[in-house]
């Protein structure tokens, strides 16, 4: 969509165990969020890590910038948010919802009834005061040339944000991958399947065949700063 601009937003990092690298070794990993500029208003995809209970505190030891200081960044307030879009309510993507108070927050149908079931996210940072949730079930345009997809994985709620932009398609995949690699991984193993090689071949998530559909020219992930672009793009 014409003039319709993606931010990125650096809002700390944490630090995940060894326990769940599948390493020897930690691994740092960034804490990213978007913004979006729309016609339609200012849209928040995600929002940054949350005050956890000490446990989970000293097991992913996370650094927070504030996303006030974030959105100062690219030339926003929190008052100008107009929409906030969590590609799932764990703490470290749904912390700064409590500073939004009165904003629709849209959300899988799937991911709030487990927020809400206790044991997979901090309860506090999901029922706050003034929380306001719009819940989805599957797939919605939500403004013009703004979709959002699930994505399953992660949890079974998770879900990505597609904006079509006039350069292009730009997915926000949120945690739907760990890692731009693993999408590549994914990418592959499909285009694999589609050129009919034999198998054994790796398996691939069921909706990265929608995704690809909607023919990304770029996606983009919470935990990655690294960006995936289809290999036949040469500028």
């Amino acid at each position: 969509m014409e003039n319709t601009v993606v931010h990125r937003l650096d809002l700390g990092y944490i630090v995940r165990p060894a326990s769940e690298t599948g390493g020897p070794q930690p691994r740092v990993e960034p804490v990213l969020a978007y913004l979006v500029r729309h016609g339609a208003g200012l849209i928040l995809f995600d929002s940054g890590i949350g005050a956890a209970d000490p446990e989970t505190e000293a097991h992913y030891r996370p650094r927070r910038r504030p996303l006030e200081a974030a959105l100062a960044g690219v030339g926003a307030r929190l008052a100008d948010v107009s929409l906030v879009v969590n590609c799932h309510l764990h703490f470290d993507h749904c912390g700064g919802n409590p500073l939004l108070p009165g904003r629709p927050i849209l959300v899988q149908s799937a991911e709030l009834a487990a927020a809400r079931a206790g044991g997979h996210t901090v309860d506090a940072l999901v029922d706050f005061p003034g929380a306001r949730y719009e819940e989805i079930t599957g797939e919605a345009e939500i403004r013009p040339g703004v979709l959002v997809v699930p994505t399953p994985g992660h949890t079974d709620g998770h879900q990505s944000l597609v904006v079509r932009k006039d350069d292009g398609t730009v997915v926000l995949a949120g945690q739907a991958h760990d890692f731009a690699t693993d999408f590549s991984s994914d990418h592959l193993a499909r285009r694999a399947a589609l050129d009919g090689v034999e198998p054994p071949l790796p398996s691939y998530r069921p909706w990265l065949d929608r995704l690809l559909d909607l023919d990304p020219r770029r996606v983009l992930f919470a935990h990655d700063s690294s960006v995936w672009e289809p290999p036949h793009l040469t500028g």
